[in-house]
């Protein structure tokens, strides 16, 4: 996954460029490798023009990303799990090098990072994995997945024929390698694995590089096929991957990807379900319906295996998040949410098209299908064999206007920008612009951190605090001086966000500005990628840039006293670089620093001698991993100072109550780092997006999406709650620290539940009348089935109420339904007789539930709200 810029024109080029010269030479050097002969011993892996081949078996497999270490070992199970209700095959992951390997042979896979314990939950759930080892995994992570320390090997290159690359790339893949071995969690040991990947996105970059580009994937992926796994091998978006090696797409869309080689199957590594979210810019949201559609469209031309990126995308915890200015949520607006729970109507919308198109697997695995045009932007795609097996996709691309099209002597009625499916080629199952499923109404309960602790408000004023304060500036003794600036990267090398510049000046007390009582004016100009700036240890002014443009200028007026004056930046990096070409080369820290205001002109301090300081104080002393240490630097407060910059807090606080996945809520805090128990949650920053933006309140589904098709949150934080897993917690004696970097008030900090509240839905009479939860292939048949609006409240809760209940002609959206002028006035009854107290209820449209008499003229609609408790 990269950021938009891959989106440029230089994709074409490079595309054109690489598949002219590369593919010739590359397939020629490794076509004396066969493709059916890749797989050893066991469970046989192998493919052709149009599918994976597994025991002889063709599949059509549905994958879901979800990566191991933005969850938690105590989620992974259920996330699986819930995965697989939703109608997946695959779990595929990243191999996360910077999280393994923390120096030069020093292997870590505890905790988040136990490789092993995620591919055996996935085998023993039943399912397959896509293990893309890489490295490089770009994904929006700190680094693009690899290791800083690699950066400062000397002669390193990342990404090219570059040797001490090479050798410590090909050194950690063979380990990962070695180490599934030895655990048998390849296919052609009996394991899940059944494809691996090296390299990732490459294509998009291969000719910055030049020709050592060429020979660097090349050598990637013979480096690859000598590690003897016994599966295939991917590389997605390269565009001169050889034989026997499989090119995959990246992309919203992927129904027009062709394979470089017609002996290659069609493979979707990632299809955007959503997108991500960066410090300070909008919410970004893929409606269900366009992911539906562009699933279809896939599987209708050919396509064989489909890969959501993200499934589940979870947390980027401590400071694991990239790009710079990527959030601490990783969200993704995936089917399943961050916080592990599935996200209705998406996950049910996509549950219900996976099974209506593994009822077509056979059919469409085992012919070529035969194109139809029904229109101008309507087309027919039909699988049939000579024993009777007949599937036929139509599809409507016009993003305006529905459609009724003639198909095999029936009408059939299209919504623009929708796929229907006919499992038979004759009954319309599924259509993807018509969602059927629920809408969960999910809030954010607030809660005491200290519910065991009465105080006349029931706030967290009853906490005993612990407080720590920074000092503005070098803080023991200095790390170095130096004339000029150093780059932030290459002094703190990632072992901190923070870097300290530190510098003296004099004033006379005869300047202008003191006798006037004005103000000098600073001026800064930065790489990247946010600023505090001290003067005489108050907070003057903080800056910084954003994840399009990380660099940033700026001029603050900042108050001078006659003599000596300390001036102290303190340079913050949010997440490094993720992707792009030469990307280890982008730095960060101030490039230029000039004081006006003086009557001999601008002091230009440039090049002046800087002092230097890694890090906070309360890193050094480490005083967020265990509350038992350091407790003499600790002072006891029972009321937090407000509004102090550079204060570190403690608080003991007991675990929430319920079972409900829970958050941090930081809306009333400026910028910092928080950890629970040592663990670290990672970065807060309640940065708010511009008002002036364009958000909207409904997304128009039809047409091509882009990642600013459907914002919202305009004038919002782009990030309040801050998820804390529950497995972090003990039952009481939770250590809490913050660290925060400009003020704010910490007694307004609260815990908050994500819990499912409600459940609400619609149906309408133009539906397909399957019931697609029970559907079987030999059930198609519309005398026998009915649409059915199924409500589903979370475990051990029940249907308390019916908020909202009309067969008629009702409006509005979820949470917002409004009776038209056409409403069966039994409507309530009916849906309280069969939902109310009940976990899950299935409300038929049939005229022996409802006046179908009713509204002759119009498409009669059911819309039902409940409540759950």
């Amino acid at each position: 996954m990269k950021t938009m810029s891959h989106f440029s024109s230089s994709f074409l080029f490079v595309f054109l460029v690489s598949t002219a010269i590369c593919i010739t030479a590359m397939s020629s050097l490794l076509a004396a490798v066969d493709a059916a002969n890749i797989t050893i011993n066991g469970n046989i892996v192998t493919y052709d023009r149009r599918s994976l081949i597994i025991n002889g078996q063709r599949k059509l497999l549905i994958s879901a990303s979800i990566h191991y270490p933005r969850s938690v070992p105590a989620m992974w199970p259920g996330l699986v799990q819930l995965a697989k209700e939703g109608g997946v095959d695959v779990i595929e992951t990243y191999v996360f090098w910077n999280g393994h390997e923390l120096s030069p042979d020093n292997y870590y896979f505890g905790g988040r990072y136990d490789l092993v314990k995620f591919c055996k939950i996935v085998q023993q759930a039943g399912m397959h994995m896509i293990l893309r080892i890489g490295p490089f995994v770009a994904a929006e992570w700190n680094y693009g997945g690899l290791p800083v320390w690699l950066h400062y090997v000397p002669g390193t290159t990342f990404r090219t024929d570059s040797e001490p690359f090479k050798h410590y790339m090909q050194k950690f893949m063979t380990y990962i390698v070695n180490l599934m071995k030895q655990e048998r969690l390849f296919a052609s040991q009996g394991g899940p694995i059944i494809l691996a990947q090296v390299e990732n996105e490459y294509g998009n970059y291969e000719t910055a590089y030049g020709e050592g580009g060429k020979r660097y994937a090349l050598w990637a992926a013979r480096m690859a096929l000598s590690q003897d796994t016994g599966v295939p091998w991917i590389m997605c978006q390269q565009y001169d991957a050889p034989d026997p090696v499989i090119d995959t797409c990246n992309s919203f869309y992927c129904d027009q990807f062709k394979p470089i080689s017609p002996n290659k199957p069609k493979i979707w590594t990632e299809n955007w379900p959503g997108w991500f979210k960066t410090f300070g810019a909008r919410d970004p949201h893929r409606p269900p319906e366009d992911v539906a559609y562009s699933v279809a469209r896939f599987f209708q031309k050919g396509g064989s295996v489909m890969n959501y990126y993200m499934y589940h995308g979870g947390t980027n915890f401590g400071r694991t998040a990239g790009g710079p200015f990527i959030t601490t949520s990783y969200d993704y607006d995936a089917p399943i949410d961050e916080y592990g729970l599935a996200r209705f109507p998406k996950w049910g919308h996509l549950k219900e098209l996976h099974k209506v198109i593994k009822l077509c697997e056979h059919a469409l695995l085992n012919n070529d299908p035969t194109l139809l045009s029904l229109g101008p932007l309507q087309e027919a795609d039909v699988y049939e064999d000579a024993s009777g097996a007949c599937v036929a996709f139509l599809s409507n691309m016009d993003d305006k206007d529905d459609k009724v099209v003639q198909f095999r002597n029936i009408s059939y009625q299209l919504p623009a920008w929708s796929v229907s499916i006919l499992p038979d080629c004759k009954n319309v199952v599924f259509n993807t612009a018509k969602v059927g499923c629920q809408t969960s109404i999910v809030n954010m309960e607030p809660l005491d951190l200290h519910p065991t602790v009465r105080s006349p408000k029931r706030d967290i004023k009853a906490l005993q605090w612990e407080v720590f304060k920074e000092t503005a500036g070098v803080w023991g003794v200095a790390d170095f001086t130096k004339n000029g600036f150093v780059d932030h990267i290459n002094t703190t090398k990632d072992t901190t966000d923070y870097l300290w510049y530190t510098i003296s000046i004099f004033v006379n007390e005869e300047e202008e500005f003191l006798q006037n009582k004005s103000s000098a004016m600073l001026f800064v100009e930065s790489k990247g990628h946010a600023m505090h700036v001290f003067i005489n240890h108050v907070l003057q002014a903080s800056v910084s840039g954003n994840g399009t443009v990380p660099h940033f200028k700026f001029g603050t007026p900042i108050v001078l006293k006659a003599g000596k004056n300390d001036i102290a930046l303190l340079s913050m990096t949010v997440g490094l670089q993720t992707a792009g070409s030469f990307y280890e080369w982008i730095g960060a820290g101030p490039t230029s620093v000039k004081v006006e205001g003086f009557k001999s002109g601008t002091v230009d301090l440039s090049a002046s001698t800087w002092t230097y300081k890694v890090g906070l104080h309360g890193e050094y002393l480490r005083i967020h991993e265990s509350g038992g240490l350091n407790n003499k630097i600790w002072a006891l407060t029972s009321e937090p100072p407000k509004q102090q910059p550079l204060t570190w807090y403690k608080a003991v606080v007991d675990a929430p109550p319920g079972d409900e996945p829970v958050a941090l809520d930081m809306i009333h805090m400026g910028k910092g780092l928080a950890w629970l128990n040592g663990q670290e949650i990672g970065r807060y920053w309640p940065r708010k997006s511009s008002k002036l933006e364009k958000c909207i309140t409904q997304c128009d589904y039809r047409g091509k999406f882009n990642p600013d098709k459907c914002d919202t949150g305009c004038g919002e934080p782009t990030q309040r709650w801050y998820h804390v897993p529950r497995s972090w917690f003990k039952p009481s004696g939770n250590i809490l620290v913050i660290f925060e970097e400009t003020g704010g008030d910490p007694s307004q900090i609260r815990f908050s539940r994500r819990k499912v509240s409600g459940a609400c839905g619609h149906l309408s009479e133009d539906h397909p009348s399957f019931d697609v939860e029970y559907l079987q292939g030999s059930e198609i048949k519309n005398d026998e089935n009915r649409a059915t609006l199924r409500l589903k409240c979370p475990t051990n809760t029940h249907m308390s109420a019916v908020k909202f209940a009309s067969f008629g002609n009702p409006t509005g959206t979820c949470g917002s339904y409004v009776q038209g002028d056409c409403h069966d006035p039994n409507s309530a009854a009916l849906v309280e007789k069969v939902c109310l107290n009940q976990n899950e209820c299935a409300l038929e449209m049939s005229s022996g539930n409802f006046n179908m008499q009713l509204c002759p003229s119009t498409v009669k609609k059911l819309a039902v709200e409940v409540n759950c408790s």
